[in-house]
């Protein structure tokens, strides 16, 4: 999440109504009802993960053993565990 300066982003009559409840203090907007967005799609998160979860998975089909996998990902056995056993 970004921070805006009111004066860039604003007309200076709806900053004028927003000082008369809040004048000084941080006001957190929240976006709209329907456009939210899940966790990791603004940042590519979550689709790195992705790509990287299959990437475990390919390794483990191919015969790595789970405890390799940990090695080289730097995560627990049991993280990897869960990787190469969620269903889809």
């Amino acid at each position: 999440m970004s921070h805006k300066r009111a004066k860039d982003v604003l007309p200076d009559e709806l900053i004028a109504i927003i000082q008369r409840y809040v004048d000084g203090e941080y006001v957190y907007i929240p976006r709209k009802s329907g456009s939210e967005l899940s966790w990791g799609e603004q940042s590519g998160a979550r689709e790195t993960l992705d790509e990287r979860n299959q990437e475990i998975r390919e390794r483990f089909k191919s015969g790595w053993r789970k405890e390799q996998l940990a090695d080289v990902y730097h995560l627990s056995v049991k993280s990897i565990e869960r990787i190469v056993y969620k269903r889809e």
